[in-house]
């Protein structure tokens, strides 16, 4: 197994991606699947996914195949070993493995397994001792650079990369050049009418959630200009467990019209609800990302200044489409940056950076966007 820096493969290349659970990960990889289709078209594609994206993967049109690898299922290793098994069987060794989550021990693990003949991305030695690294390896380098949403790290990486955008980081780790910008998902029709503004405002961690008061001064003003609201997600107990929604979702059903579509949609469905939809207003999370790749004009509301300090690493993560506009923050905090972004709680008094991204701003926004 060799680092890959981009040596000719053999024909009809055995490719493995190794993805995340989050929804928003799936989506920013889609570039890159894209990309390597393009690179290599007579390629077969596998990817290791999730349970919770597994609806887009199999409607991903450059996905020849998939597995769950984030799965809590008891049959897991012999399952897993098999597939794996089955898939080299059919179509060969692997030649190209990719890492896309470079922080999940699983993919550390599994991406090294598979014995591929080259590596792009974070692995381990053979024998799973350590990590494999070649210092020398300018996508290596970026790899341990443990600051990918600063600008000194677009300047130290200059050489290969234009921006800090997560989906171009993931195709330059393999060689691959496409639009880095455009993201791509499967999408049918809900089977509701689908409401004007389509929000969503909780996350898995609290430190990205928008102040109930804001929204509600949000909704009001959709409701004055006779535009529906409807409130996307999963279903409500799912937000209680993971997404810390209950108390911030609950009031916004109460104090609004807004109507309640949480759990009502697949991802499919989500994403033709977005399609459809007039606008969308979200927080960091999921939702926005499908929104951005559906064409829905959006409203994107992140707790970081112009400079780009705050709640999220907006740098890698923002959408670069025009028809997503950003909402800023009035207060500047490097608290979160410190913390890696692992702290799920505002780590200051009165969440000041959420709290001053006002909705007045997010407002005229969505007027810029209506108009």
């Amino acid at each position: 197994m060799e680092i890959f820096a981009d040596q000719p493969l053999r024909a009809n290349a055995h490719l493995a991606i190794f993805s995340s659970s989050k929804v928003g990960n799936f989506v920013v990889v889609t570039p890159l699947l894209r990309g390597l289709k393009q690179k290599y078209p007579d390629c077969t594609l596998d990817f290791f996914g999730s349970e919770i994206t597994v609806e887009f993967e199999l409607h991903c049109p450059y996905i020849d195949w998939r597995f769950s690898l984030y799965s809590d299922r008891a049959d897991f290793l012999d399952t897993l070993a098999a597939a794996v098994r089955q898939r080299q069987q059919q179509a060969g060794a692997y030649d190209l493995a990719i890492n896309c989550d470079e922080f999940s021990e699983i993919n550390l693990v599994m991406v090294t397994a598979i014995r591929p003949t080259y590596l792009a991305g974070a692995g381990l030695v053979p024998d799973f001792g350590r990590k494999l690294i070649d210092p020398k390896d300018p996508v290596q380098a970026m790899l341990q650079d443990c600051d990918w949403h600063s600008n000194a790290f677009l300047d130290r990486h200059r050489a290969m990369l234009k921006t800090n955008y997560i989906s171009e980081i993931f195709c330059r780790i393999a060689y691959v050049e496409t639009d880095f910008f455009r993201l791509e998902v499967p999408s049918r029709s809900p089977d509701f009418p689908v409401p004007d503004v389509l929000i969503h405002g909780t996350a898995t961690r609290r430190a990205k959630q928008w102040p109930l008061h804001h929204w509600l001064t949000v909704i009001r003003w959709c409701q004055d200009q006779r535009l529906t609201v409807g409130l996307i997600g999963s279903c409500s107990e799912r937000q209680r467990q993971l997404y810390y929604g209950d108390e911030l979702e609950d009031q916004i059903l109460t104090q609004t019209t807004a109507i309640d579509l949480r759990g009502r949609t697949s991802l499919t469905q989500l994403a033709g609800a977005l399609q459809a939809a007039k606008l969308c207003v979200t927080i960091d999370a999921g939702p926005l990302h499908i929104a951005a790749a559906v064409g829905c004009p959006t409203v994107a509301i992140f707790g970081n200044s112009a400079t780009g300090e705050g709640a999220s690493p907006i740098r890698l993560w923002a959408p670069r489409q025009l028809h997503v506009k950003v909402a800023l923050s009035q207060f500047s905090c490097r608290l979160c940056e410190e913390q890696q972004f692992k702290n799920r709680e505002c780590l200051l008094p009165g969440h000041p950076c959420l709290e001053q991204v006002l909705p007045q701003q997010v407002i005229q926004h969505m007027q810029e966007l209506l108009a």
